[in-house]
C-alpha cells in the first residue's frame, strides 16, 4: 500500500488523472469505476485530457435498486454526466437497478467481471469504511450482491436527493472479493470526515467491520489523501 498526500486538492486529483492515464498507457483495457462527489474532478480532469478509452471496458462498482438508468440520480447517470458524454468506453456495464430479480442481477453482473478482469479499480471510502456499497459486517469473501444500505450511508447520500425519503434503501455491488481482484486500485480519501475510516486502513487493522481495511491484503494499493499525518 502507497499513500500519496497533498496539500491541495487541485494537486490530488491532477495526480489522480496522471496515475488513471499511466495505467492505460501501461496496458489496463478494463477499468472499474466509483461514483459519488470524490470522483467529480477526477472524471472532470479525466475528460480533459489526451486520452481514449475507445478500446476499454468498464464496470462500475454499484447501483442503487428502483432507479431507471435515466433517473438523474441513477449511477448510470452520473456516469455519463461527468464521463462517458465526453471519453465513451467500447463497453460500459454498470448493474440494473430495475432488474426484476435483483439477486439474478448481481449474479449475472458478477459472471460479466470474472470473464472480464478489472485491471484498474477506483476507490472512495465511506465514512464508515465502506467500499462499493459494502457497509460494515460484509464479509471479505462476498461478490456481487444485494445489499441494504445504513441510515448512515443514505444520508450521506441524501444531498444528492430532495430529501432522505426519496434515497433508495438497496443496491447492487461488487463485493469484496470482486473488488479484491482488481490487478491495482487507486483509492481516494478527502477531506476530515474520511480521517478515522483512513486511519483504520494505513493501521491494516483488518477486520469486517472497516470494509476498506481489507485493502491492506491487496498487492498493489495507491491512496491518495488530502488529510495530513495528525501532528504534522
Amino acid at each position: 500500500m502507497r499513500i500519496e498526500r497533498f496539500s491541495s486538492q487541485a494537486a490530488l486529483y491532477t495526480r489522480a488523472a496522471a496515475i488513471v492515464i499511466e495505467a492505460k498507457q501501461h496496458g489496463a483495457t478494463t477499468f472499474g469505476l466509483a461514483t459519488g462527489g470524490t470522483m467529480e474532478p477526477l472524471y472532470a480532469n479525466i475528460c480533459k485530457a489526451a486520452i481514449d478509452f475507445s478500446q476499454c471496458i468498464s464496470f462500475n462498482l454499484d447501483e442503487y435498486v428502483g432507479l431507471a438508468a435515466t433517473h438523474q440520480q441513477s449511477y448510470a447517470y452520473y456516469m455519463h454526466k461527468h464521463l462517458f458524454h465526453a471519453k465513451p468506453f467500447q463497453a460500459s456495464y454498470l448493474p440494473n437497478g430495475l432488474a426484476a430479480d435483483p439477486q439474478e442481477e448481481a449474479a449475472r453482473y458478477e459472471a460479466l467481471l470474472q470473464q472480464h478482469p478489472v485491471d484498474f479499480q477506483l476507490l472512495g471510502i465511506g465514512q464508515n469504511g465502506h467500499i462499493g456499497f459494502n457497509e460494515p459486517g460484509t464479509s471479505f469473501d462476498s461478490v456481487t450482491h444485494l445489499v441494504t444500505l445504513e441510515a448512515s450511508t443514505r444520508q450521506a447520500n441524501a444531498r444528492f436527493f430532495q430529501s432522505i425519503d426519496e434515497v433508495p434503501t438497496q443496491a447492487l455491488t461488487m463485493g469484496i472479493q470482486s473488488i479484491m481482484r482488481a490487478k491495482c486500485i487507486l483509492l481516494i480519501a478527502v477531506g476530515e470526515a474520511k480521517r478515522e475510516a483512513l486511519e483504520r486502513v494505513l493501521a491494516a487493522d483488518y477486520t469486517e467491520e472497516i470494509p476498506a481495511t481489507v485493502l491492506a491484503k491487496h498487492p498493489n494499493v495507491i491512496i491518495l489523501t488530502d488529510l495530513q499525518e495528525r501532528g504534522v
